[in-house]
């Protein structure tokens, strides 16, 4: 398998088989994307995908510092500059769409907002503030209402960067602990109604925020991230009825008919436990779609290896932060650049625009 082979997806012709992932930077001042962001990810284009930072389509999904939403006129205009940028270099890019429910500091949100969660548990450990470290907040287990509230947020986002932003298409965001992936997982989620119990119920409000997404943009634009066996975010990384789980979901988001499903591999990046099925070739099997993961991916053999084990799309995350030129880097076999660890989230220039 060649990973430099053009890949189509849905409408999309891409030029390569490889996805920049979706890479958390801080850099959106205000919480509106900016020329500097525009720059960034113009720096990237040659990726056959660009998947943006996560990204809120709410002010209550505001978890960490300087991270964009698409809720605003302002935030939709400054998305508006990343597109135009990316596309006059011939790239294809996606926003994520994540809101990080529990996971998130009074500190960290907008004036108003409001923490929610399916249940009303505290996620363990710290996050980072402007003023250090806090507590995760304890959330409010949301309302029928909240739940319907927020998935139409979703729904508009995704309208408006599309539409309005000019952007390729929008994946939603239920891994890595966030608000979806919260309803997935029986540790966050331990609601005695529709939305939980049952991997039906489990699953029920991912399943339905993207059918109402997939109504405002298309199936053709929908993609959404899952990870199966995760623990980061204080997710409980294995349970009754897991891969049972991924499979429901896989085939329901089938019968939806989501352009693709990106999985997770979070044994090397974020250290979680080893899978104990082989979820990803399960995934693939149910969903029979289009398949993007990753993990460790800094060469091309590594890159070919997921190609050749079944799936289509090769997810690359921290490579692309201190190589813009990844692509030619790994078609030509040059060495990589390390990335700074310290300037990952912060403000300004260093560490971001200037490898």
């Amino acid at each position: 398998m060649n990973l430099f082979e053009p890949q189509t997806l849905g409408q999309l012709k891409l030029d390569n088989k490889i996805v920049m992932a979706p890479l958390t930077r801080s850099r959106a001042i205000n919480n509106i994307p900016n020329e500097l962001m525009a720059t960034y990810y113009r720096q990237r284009a040659s990726a056959g995908l660009i998947i943006t930072e996560g990204t809120s389509p709410s002010p209550n999904g505001i978890g960490y510092p300087r991270i964009p939403g698409a809720y605003s006129d302002e935030q939709i205009e400054g998305w508006k500059k990343v597109a135009d940028a990316v596309h006059a270099e011939g790239g294809k890019i996606f926003v994520q769409l994540m809101h990080t429910g529990r996971i998130t500091a009074r500190a960290n949100m907008p004036e108003g907002s409001i923490t929610l969660a399916p249940s009303a548990i505290q996620a363990a450990g710290e996050i980072f503030t402007e003023q250090g470290t806090a507590p995760h907040e304890i959330p409010k287990a949301m309302s029928l209402k909240e739940i319907e509230t927020t998935q139409s947020e979703y729904a508009l986002a995704a309208k408006r960067l599309v539409n309005e932003a000019g952007m390729d298409g929008v994946e939603l965001h239920a891994a890595n602990g966030y608000l979806m992936n919260q309803f997935i997982n029986p540790g966050s989620n331990q609601r005695e109604d529709q939305y939980g119990g049952s991997v039906q119920n489990r699953t029920r409000f991912v399943l339905e925020t993207a059918r109402k997404v997939v109504a405002e943009i298309g199936e053709d634009k929908v993609g959404i991230r899952l990870s199966p066996y995760g623990a980061f975010n204080d997710m409980q990384s294995d349970y009754d009825q897991l891969e049972n789980t991924f499979i429901y979901l896989a085939q329901q988001l089938a019968k939806i008919g989501v352009l693709y499903v990106h999985v997770v591999d979070q044994r090397v990046a974020f250290g979680a436990p080893d899978f104990t099925t082989d979820i990803k070739k399960a995934i693939k099997e149910h969903f029979k779609g289009i398949v993007i993961s990753g993990g460790d991916v800094d060469t091309r053999e590594k890159g070919e290896a997921i190609l050749e084990s079944g799936l289509d799309l090769v997810y690359v995350g921290r490579p692309f932060i201190s190589n813009p030129d990844l692509v030619a880097k790994l078609q030509n076999e040059t060495e990589l650049v390390s990335p700074d660890f310290d300037t990952f989230y912060t403000p300004g220039e260093k560490g971001y625009t200037d490898y």
